[in-house]
């Protein structure tokens, strides 16, 4: 099952360019720092890189994640989850999932694996769900039978405030030891009125933190206070990249016409979209106030002008020792993986590798220090990289 690419895909890398053009009201966006917290970060040499066709026939993969054994659970946004084999070969659909409303961006999203695995059989997935008015981010848990059904299924949230449009459902489920999830939320497609992202009753452009039960942790920010429970922080656009790093937490949203960011959300707080933003509106014009930063709204930890449109994000933690606590990104436009090497809670370089494979969706890390991503489209394929 396994096949080589040819060898002009197999050590792929491009240099960082320096982005000069000023924006009205935002700082110049090449290497000259925006503001001291963060660096514009200059490009990284190049790695070396070997890659190889794990898995294929895939219909627009999403998530990725390990079942131990080399197995691993994939979605397909139509609205499969399969089973990847050791060698590569796929398992028919899993029977046992909910209705999948899988339109525009939406569909079969996220998938996670219980720390707990190996005793519960649990496992989490994020999907779009049709409800009365329209359409919502929901995450639910279900276990996975040994004979490969999906059975005690059940939502843990739900979104609220519906809408028609298919666009922005996020979303990363990331299910950790004390019991609670994090589950990422988009504006729904909201524009620049930001009416429910800057509302913190709703869950719209929201981290969410919640128990394995769907019950709200009595931790959480907004406990005994004006504002949705379920919330941890606000002001995102559309989070489809999240990992646990060093601090905790860390996220990636898609930005509209420039402002992609990186972000590593804090309880209660604020970040911004759409009051401020790096970005502009796709036609040109300039979104909320038309500035990138404000009082009372949080920086991003970086960002990207122009976009990388990015998906699935992990830490390096492995044995090639240039890239040991880098943070690798899928991109979807232009394509790519992305390195981040970060250094004190910041990025102090960027590289871009595999530029000519496609949409990459999500990135997994595995143990031996290969990675496998994920690439978008009708005929998706998961490729394994191994760097140096």
């Amino acid at each position: 099952m396994i096949r080589i690419l040819t060898a002009g895909a197999i050590i792929v890398s491009l240099a960082v360019f320096a982005y000069g053009q000023v924006q009205q009201g935002r700082p110049n966006a090449g290497f000259s720092p925006a503001f001291a917290a963060q660096t514009r970060a200059p490009a990284l040499p190049a790695t070396p890189v070997s890659v190889s066709v794990f898995a294929d026939d895939l219909e627009n993969p999403w998530g990725i994640a390990p079942l131990g054994g080399g197995q691993f659970l994939v979605t397909e946004r139509p609205g499969r989850m399969r089973v990847i084999n050791a060698d590569g070969t796929l398992s028919a659909a899993l029977p046992g999932l909910p209705e999948i409303a899988a339109q525009g961006q939406g569909g079969l999203l996220d998938v996670a694996v219980s720390p707990g695995f190996a005793q519960n059989r649990t496992i989490y997935w994020t999907y779009s769900k049709s409800v009365r008015g329209g359409l919502v981010t929901a995450a639910a848990r279900g276990t996975l039978s040994q004979n490969g059904q999906i059975t005690d299924v059940t939502d843990i949230f739900v979104q609220d405030n519906p809408a028609r449009n298919g666009r922005h459902f996020g979303s990363r489920i990331i299910p950790m030891d004390d019991g609670t999830l994090w589950i990422t939320t988009g504006d729904r497609g909201a524009g620049d009125s930001g009416t429910l992202v800057q509302d913190p009753e709703t869950t719209h452009g929201k981290v969410i933190r919640v128990n394995a039960d769907g019950s709200v942790p009595s931790d959480n920010p907004f406990v005994g206070r004006a504002g949705n429970d379920l919330v941890w922080s606000s002001g995102h656009r559309n989070i489809q990249g999240a990992a646990i790093g060093p601090g905790g937490l860390w996220t990636i949203e898609h930005g509209p016409r420039g402002g992609d960011e990186l972000n590593q959300p804090q309880a209660g707080l604020n970040y911004g979209w759409p009051i401020v933003s790096y970005g502009i509106n796709y036609r040109g014009s300039d979104i909320g106030q038309g500035i990138a930063r404000a009082e009372g709204f949080e920086e991003p930890v970086y960002y990207w002008d122009p976009v990388i449109a990015p998906g699935g994000m992990m830490f390096y933690d492995g044995p090639y020792a240039d890239w040991q606590g880098d943070l690798l990104i899928a991109s979807l436009n232009p394509g790519a993986l992305v390195r981040l090497k970060m250094q004190n809670g910041s990025v102090v370089g960027e590289e871009r590798l595999l530029t000519d494979v496609g949409r990459v969706r999500d990135v997994e890390v595995l143990e031996d220090g290969s990675v496998l991503i994920l690439t978008d489209s009708g005929r998706g394929q998961v490729l394994r990289v191994t760097p140096g």
